[in-house]
């Protein structure tokens, strides 16, 4: 008797986000790349505050591998930290808009 067993390799994050510098009317744009896709549960942050599609926030995905958030018209307010969260996995950066 021969037993397959399949285990669905763990996404990891292959570039995290950056820290970005904008100055104020700016758009400040942050990528984030995982291993595979199909990873479930992807969500942006900026401090704390869950960010959604709009005409102010911009979230987009290719191939489900590449995510990327810009925030358009950014006032000095916007300053923070920006999560990406993809199931288990994390990444963060700082936005300083000058």
């Amino acid at each position: 008797l021969l037993l397959l067993c399949y285990t669905e390799e763990a996404a990891v994050i292959v570039s995290g986000l950056k820290n970005t510098d904008v100055f104020v009317g700016e758009s400040a744009t942050f990528t984030c790349e995982l291993s595979h896709p199909g990873v479930k549960n992807v969500q942006w942050w900026l401090d704390g505050s869950p960010l959604h599609n709009n005409f102010v926030t911009e979230i987009s995905e290719q191939d489900g591998i590449i995510h990327t958030l810009t925030l358009n018209d950014v006032a000095c307010h916007d300053s923070g930290t920006v999560t990406f969260r993809a199931g288990p996995l994390i990444s963060t950066a700082k936005l300083l808009v000058k």
